[in-house]
């Protein structure tokens, strides 16, 4: 597949589509030709980025909670009525309560399995009859290098995704010899307000890694819709380097000091580069 491949006449859904990654998604599909279904919370941002786009009916927008279920399944419905079909699933919707697991809320855990997980698996599993009529169907996930090494600070976090991965990898054993494509796109942090907005809560091994851009990620999603690969890590020198420290803990915890160090220089200057830096206050 080429960067410029053309998506006329394909019906792409997106999750969590208002901003960052969901955004950008958006708008690498709206310029192939992609008829979109964007989905998030507030009206006010899919409205606002249905007018950015300027693909006239080529886009429906959907102020929906991902893990209202029963709607997301009369989603799919009007979606495949207006466009003719549903074609490509972008599970992208996430959340995260950062913080030690005794001190999140039990509430949170709750919320952070229930959105990014249990609804990315129960939204694949309702659109699975509608891939099946599609000529190029398609689930990519976004997870996060989060699930494929242990993160402490983000233990939940790190389960959904780990578990999110998990099931992409095995649907695509369970479908294997047939035409429906699924893969995870896994990032590393990503420049945008899920990890921006609040640097200092963000764990230093996080910042260990390059940063990636959501154009980055938009870019590696579309191109994983018709290309071969099942699980992509970004950048790929943090995926060796999470494959390392999850085959053999003691060279992760070994390594640990080093990367945490590195990432809270990243999170200084971060900090300091966009007011965040309250040393001198």
């Amino acid at each position: 597949m080429t960067r410029n491949a053309d998506f006329t006449g394909t019906t792409v859904i997106i999750t969590g589509a208002s901003q960052g990654v969901g955004a950008a998604t958006a708008r690498a599909f709206a310029g192939r030709g992609a008829n979109l279904v964007l989905i998030a919370r507030g009206q006010e941002k899919l409205d606002a980025l249905a007018e950015e786009l300027d693909i006239g009916d080529r886009v429906m927008v959907a102020p929906l909670d991902v893990t209202d279920i029963a709607g997301f399944g009369k989603l799919l419905a009007r979606a495949d009525e207006v466009f003719g079909s549903v074609d490509v699933l972008v599970n992208n919707a996430g959340f995260h309560a950062r913080g030690k697991v005794e001190s999140v809320s039990a509430e949170d855990i709750g919320r952070m399995i229930d959105v990014n997980l249990k609804a990315p698996l129960m939204a694949t599993r309702l659109a699975m009859p509608y891939l099946r009529r599609s000529k190029r169907p398609a689930v990519i996930n976004v997870a996060s290098l989060a699930g494929r090494t242990p993160v402490p600070g983000s233990a939940t976090y790190s389960a959904t995704k780990f578990g999110l991965r998990a099931f992409g990898l095995a649907l695509a054993e369970e479908l294997r010899g047939g035409n429906i494509k699924i893969a995870s796109v896994s990032p590393g942090p990503i420049d945008t307000g899920f990890i921006m907005e609040d640097i200092e809560t963000v764990t230093d091994l996080t910042f260990s890694q390059p940063i990636s851009t959501a154009d980055q990620v938009a870019e590696a999603i579309v191109m994983l819709v018709d290309n071969a690969t099942l699980d992509k890590p970004m950048p790929r020198i943090s995926g060796y380097l999470t494959t390392i420290s999850y085959l053999f803990p003691r060279i992760g915890r070994a390594l640990r000091p080093m990367l945490e160090k590195k990432g809270r220089r990243t999170k200084d200057r971060l900090k300091k580069e966009r007011g965040q830096d309250n040393s001198d206050r």
